[in-house]
């Protein structure tokens, strides 16, 4: 089974708002034998960054982004529903779009990755202040901040994460991971915007995040 192919389906379906359609592709490929990290990696995720491209280009309204978000949602949900018993113990993470951004669909893979993965997820959606992000974390003890964009105007903004951290001393104890296509573009801005790390899917997420929390030296609570 050719995943391109299924992937450019994918892809069709969702600028289309088909979301039975994009339902049937997705069974199609685990039916067949398509393991669901596969799925994810190799079928859902070029959809999005090709989406992204089109946000960017401003070829894509807000009514196709938020249909496309429910239909990532729906993909994620089929390949890796978000146990009611998920592990407990790997951390809280504050994640979120910045300040003037507002391309949901990559935040959202990654907040349900991470929920399904075991960790306990704060999402504060889009367009969210530097402020209100070390808020949160500082109020859930998140040991992982992860500001999301889209393009590079809006990725600067994440500079005053970066500088709420350190001017409050806690660099060492939270960190912050960034993502968003553009990073994907542009490696050399995570160095840019203050960024501890950051990962190129959905997939890749959760091992960024422990990662991060193990720089933090804190351990897994039973």
């Amino acid at each position: 089974m050719n995943l391109t192919e299924l992937s450019d389906r994918l892809f069709s379906a969702m600028i289309e708002a088909d979301r039975p359609g994009a339902s049937n592709i997705v069974e199609e490929a685990l039916s067949g034998g398509i393991s669901p990290r596969a799925v994810i990696a190799d079928v859902l995720d070029p959809a999005i960054v090709r989406l992204g491209k089109l946000w960017e280009e401003q070829a894509m309204s807000l009514a196709q982004n938020f249909v496309a978000s429910k239909i990532a949602e729906d993909t994620l949900l089929r390949c890796v529903p978000v146990r009611k018993d998920r592990e407990s113990g790997k951390g809280s993470v504050v994640i979120g779009n910045i300040e003037d951004d507002f391309h949901s669909l990559g935040r959202r893979a990654v907040s349900l990755f991470l929920e399904a993965a075991g960790w306990d997820v704060h999402d504060l959606g889009n367009d969210v202040p530097a402020e209100q992000f070390v808020e949160k974390a500082l109020e859930v003890d998140a040991c992982v901040i992860a500001v999301s964009a889209m393009m590079q105007t809006t990725a600067l903004n994440i500079r005053k994460v970066r500088e709420l951290l350190d001017a409050n001393d806690l660099k060492g104890s939270i960190k912050l991971a960034v993502g968003g296509a553009v990073f994907n573009w542009r490696p050399e801005l995570v160095a840019e915007v203050g960024g501890d790390g950051t990962a190129s899917n959905a997939i890749g997420a959760d091992e960024l995040c422990q990662r991060l929390r193990t720089e933090t030296g804190r351990a897994v609570q039973p």
